[in-house]
């Protein structure tokens, strides 16, 4: 249902997201970077870390810059309504996003996507007024930028990985002072890693996700059963092409292919880079289809309007498990127990955001973002 600007598919699109992103950054918030990224010894563990890479990793992530593309639109709609200045709003939103992203990278989490959002929504301006078709021809023109921008990680880095910082792995499990040292060594490289391997591609979400906002693609469209009128012949195709190619990056990245050629183990890497959009795109669509029937509880869909507050208290909840001053459990698990940690802690984050949001109207974060954008509550 559409409530003005409110789109109900929309906030259940960002509550799938927020379930996938943590259970791809529990990993890297509960183990030191070394065994995150590795090859883990354990049968269970392994296929665990081979799903997660496969069927979750960089999927989500893009499904959520496909929306904040969506929300461009609907901002700007929102301030042409009571003749407001759209600029002004659009980068003091930005501002904001982006110093809450240095909190977040340096207080919870060092893959933090706040701050690149802000960065890639500076960029993205000049964009804004351009016709859906032009739109998807830039998101298409990202593709080749974010290939060769892999290829340049999978060459240039002995695992594709971000380097390492010395004192992230212990730093982590120990005392909150401790874990903020360790995230300022660490946030450089992890920054850059991110800006190289996700900004071509969540670019070209923006893209599309302003373009299918001005094409009223995520407008609902409802029969008598409630199903969402949109035409998805498309969606067996995108899985078969996306789920061999995100398969292929999961065998590659998860160290399945260290003993074939080093041309393919790249080749297999790279398969990220058309397969993520594929299947992230095979999700929206399923995601759809799904919807007709489905009625999702009251807390929920108020956490996914306050995506901010949810995605940001998943990294504290993750940190009192994990951290010194917590559970202490940082290092403790392996990818298969964190994998229900990660629905567990996502899980928690989005009921308690929820039940504060349906109680006093909205997330804590969204009120402070909104206080900033719109100079009120």
């Amino acid at each position: 249902m559409v409530n003005g600007d409110r789109n109900d598919l929309v906030d259940t699109l960002r509550l799938l997201a927020l379930f996938g992103i943590c259970i791809v950054n529990i990993v890297f918030l509960g183990l030191p970077s070394e065994a995150a990224l590795g090859t883990p010894a354990a049968g269970p563990d392994r296929i665990a870390a081979f799903l997660i890479e496969a069927l979750f990793q960089a999927k989500f992530f893009l499904l959520f810059s496909f929306l904040f593309g969506w929300g461009i639109h609907v901002q700007a709609r929102a301030a042409r309504r009571v003749d407001a200045c759209f600029g002004c709003r659009y980068f003091r939103r930005t501002g904001a996003l982006a110093l809450l992203g240095v909190l977040h990278a340096l207080l919870v989490f060092t893959g933090d996507i706040l701050l690149l959002y802000a960065l890639l929504a500076v960029l993205f301006w000049p964009l804004r007024d351009l016709p859906p078709g032009r739109l998807l021809a830039i998101a298409a023109a990202m593709l080749p930028l974010a290939l060769a921008m892999t290829i340049a990680l999978g060459v240039s880095l002995p695992d594709g990985s971000p380097p390492e910082a010395t004192s992230a792995g212990p730093g982590l499990g120990g005392d909150f002072a401790d874990t903020v040292r360790a995230r300022l060594a660490d946030w450089p490289a992890t920054f850059a890693f991110l800006l190289a391997f996700q900004g071509p591609l969540a670019f070209a979400a923006y893209a599309a996700g302003l373009a299918a906002a001005k094409s009223g693609w995520l407008e609902r469209k409802a029969g008598p059963d409630g199903a969402w009128r949109q035409p998805q012949p498309l969606l067996p195709w995108l899985l078969a092409i996306g789920l061999p190619l995100n398969l292929a990056y999961a065998a590659a990245a998860g160290g399945w292919l260290d003993d074939a050629d080093p041309l393919l183990q790249l080749l297999g890497f790279a398969a990220i880079v058309p397969g993520a959009p594929v299947l992230s795109a095979a999700y929206l669509l399923l995601a759809i289809r799904l919807s007709g029937g489905l009625r999702l509880p009251r807390w929920w869909r108020q956490a996914g309007r306050n995506s901010l507050s949810s995605y940001v208290l998943q990294g504290v909840l993750a940190g009192l498990v994990f951290g010194g001053y917590g559970l202490g459990l940082f290092g403790e698990l392996g990818h298969a127990r964190l994998l229900a940690v990660g629905l567990l802690v996502a899980l928690a984050a989005v009921t308690a955001v929820g039940a504060i949001a349906d109680r006093v109207g909205r997330g804590p974060l969204e009120a402070v973002l909104r206080r900033i954008t719109y100079g009120r509550t």
